[in-house]
């Protein structure tokens, strides 16, 4: 019968065999993946917006995507085009994807055995000789390997679900932009038809203020107008080519800018908004911070547990030695070497606080995220309901009100009813509230685009504001 100390021994070994077994498991799989994990992350793009990405790691690769830009470049661009474009062509979207080589190299790291130390010690006088050689491995990050590799794996699955979240503000940005280059340009040019009947109206009364029939105070309104209209015009003309370069630049065709061609004019409005009756619950399932923020809630608990088992041990080292003292014919003795450190001052109950607070801040601010994301969207889903009340009443109610009241002046004048100038006017009231539409289907899309964006991630509010 088994003695129970012999029994403790092959347990003992038994355990020892498991740990180093299990970390060369963990070594064997150690190695990089074909796809760099970018597979996941250019399927979880495609679910959300039916988009391709990829991911510029071979020159076949990139001119591949140059050459799809090129074709979309040829013809009007829609903004699905826009989006495509920036997705495949962005500098600062492959660079974000360099995450994921980083992450993924940790990871790889994590499940690589410890490299083993080799001492050697030697020392002689007259013949006799003292040597020392000692090959010995960290048994503390055998023991704890599990532990860094599954850390480790959360982190590179966090790495992805932040491609991701890039992968999404980018085409957000892309949409704002390209529904502001598209309504500037519309806003110019209606504002050069503007500016062109108050030159004529400004034109009219000068002639009239020569022949006498105008005094000075009338002639100088009617220029005065005609400046406002052409400063007005100027001001669109530049607030066009900002709105164009910004969208280049987002599309990183910086260098094609004056030659983008777009649609010929915002889309039409929806007959109705959608209906999102659970849409602070569909955030909170598919928001990539909050995934974000869980992730690394996970990753600090794996840290803290880590830390936790590790606090009164942080350095121990065992392996083999041979020494041989005497004379160079003396044999090697065989023998053994443990590295432990005393936690005589530093018990690592500072490592293990830190590591406490570190999570416990992480909770509450996931807590808050929360709350913010529930508010975003109910914030973002009011601006579209609000945004498309006033585009489709602008369009559907106050233009053609101001085009039956034209409609009725351009009788008046036909009966000399009223002067020219009264119809230039009315003409240039026409023409405003045609503007009007323009801007008010301008923040509707824009809306739009930062409901889809709050679905599904945080929404910036640098450069534009819905109201």
């Amino acid at each position: 019968m088994m003695c129970s100390r012999t029994r403790d021994r092959i347990c003992r070994r038994g355990s020892w065999l498991c740990v180093v077994f299990g970390a060369a498991a963990l070594s064997g799989c150690a190695g990089f993946s074909r796809d760099g994990g970018f597979d996941a992350v250019a399927a979880g793009a495609q679910a959300r917006l039916g988009k391709e990405v990829r991911w510029w790691r071979s020159p076949e690769e990139r001119s591949r995507s140059e050459a799809q830009v090129a074709e979309l470049l040829r013809g009007p661009l829609s903004v699905d085009d826009a989006v495509q474009i920036a997705l495949l062509n962005s500098p600062a979207l492959q660079a974000s994807f360099q995450e994921l080589g980083i992450a993924e190299a940790d990871l790889v790291q994590a499940g690589r055995l410890p490299n083993p130390r080799f001492t050697l010690l030697h020392s002689g006088a007259d013949g006799v000789y003292d040597i020392e050689e000692t090959a010995s491995v960290s048994v503390l990050a055998l023991l704890t390997m599990p532990y860094r590799h599954a850390i480790a794996a959360r982190r590179f699955v966090a790495a992805q679900d932040a491609a991701v979240a890039e992968i999404l503000k980018l085409a957000a940005r892309t949409r704002e932009a390209y529904f502001c280059a598209l309504a500037a340009r519309e806003s110019a040019r209606h504002l050069q038809t503007e500016k062109e009947a108050a030159e004529t109206g400004a034109e009219l009364a000068r002639r009239m203020r020569a022949a006498g029939n105008w005094s000075s105070i009338d002639e100088a309104r009617e220029r005065s107008f005609f400046l406002s209209a052409a400063l007005a015009w100027e001001r669109a003309q530049a607030a066009a080519t900002v709105a164009r370069e910004n969208l280049a630049a987002l599309l990183g065709v910086g260098a094609q800018a004056p030659e983008l061609e777009l649609a010929q004019r915002l889309p039409e409005l929806p007959s109705a908004v959608e209906a999102l009756p659970s849409v602070e619950r569909t955030a909170l399932e598919n928001r990539t911070d909050l995934k974000l923020m869980r992730a690394r809630i996970d990753a600090l608990a794996g840290e803290l547990k880590l830390t936790k088992a590790t606090r009164f041990v942080n350095v121990l080292d065992a392996g083999a030695v041979r020494i041989r003292q005497g004379a160079q014919a003396e044999p090697y003795q065989p023998g053994y070497q443990v590295s432990l450190e005393v936690p005589l001052f530093d018990g690592g109950g500072a490592r293990a606080r830190r590591a406490e607070a570190l999570y416990g801040q992480a909770v509450e601010r996931f807590e808050q995220a929360a709350i913010e994301a529930r508010a975003e969207v109910r914030q973002a889903y009011a601006h579209y309901r609000a945004l498309h009340e006033i585009a489709r009443r602008q369009r559907d109610e106050a233009l053609p009100l101001r085009q039956s009241i034209s409609a009725e002046d351009r009788k008046r004048y036909q009966a000399s009813q009223i002067s020219v100038f009264d119809l230039l006017a009315d003409a240039r009231s026409e023409m405003s509230a045609v503007d009007e539409v323009i801007q008010s289907e301008r923040d509707f899309w824009i809306a739009k685009s930062r409901l889809d964006a709050a679905l599904v991630g945080p929404v910036s509010a640098a450069g534009y504001a819905p109201w």
